[in-house]
């Protein structure tokens, strides 16, 4: 017999993140009706004194979108190029904007890259 009416519930369920003042930890924690009113306890060192802070998120975006979107004359720092996601994303576009096709090939290698295996096949 399937559940109904509890999806909206499981959807929704109140998350928030919440910093520890005596140790520096932030942990997530459910926190249902009258717990609201309440801060947990620190699941690290045990403290009481936490204090709720912003939610991290991420913005999920399609290889194309990001592609459309990348600027090839703006300079990156190294943090950049440490997601793994931007390794040939440079080479893409400049081949987009010269209307050259690298084919299968590329694609392949670049994928290879972004995983590390292109260094192990190296190696």
């Amino acid at each position: 017999m399937p559940i109904t009416g509890r999806s909206s519930i499981l959807n929704s369920v109140p998350i928030y993140e919440y910093e520890c003042a005596a140790c520096g930890r932030i942990a997530s924690h459910v926190i249902l009706g009258r717990e609201r009113r309440s801060r947990p306890q620190c699941p690290r060192c045990g403290s009481p004194r936490t204090k709720r802070v912003m939610s991290s998120f991420a913005v999920v975006e399609s290889e194309g979108s990001r592609l459309a979107s990348f600027d090839t004359g703006q300079r990156r720092d190294d943090s950049y190029y440490r997601d793994s996601r931007n390794v040939g994303l440079w080479a893409k576009k400049r081949a987009q904007q010269m209307g050259v096709d690298l084919g299968p090939k590329f694609d392949e290698t670049v994928e290879k890259a972004r995983t590390g295996k292109l260094i192990k096949d190296m190696e």
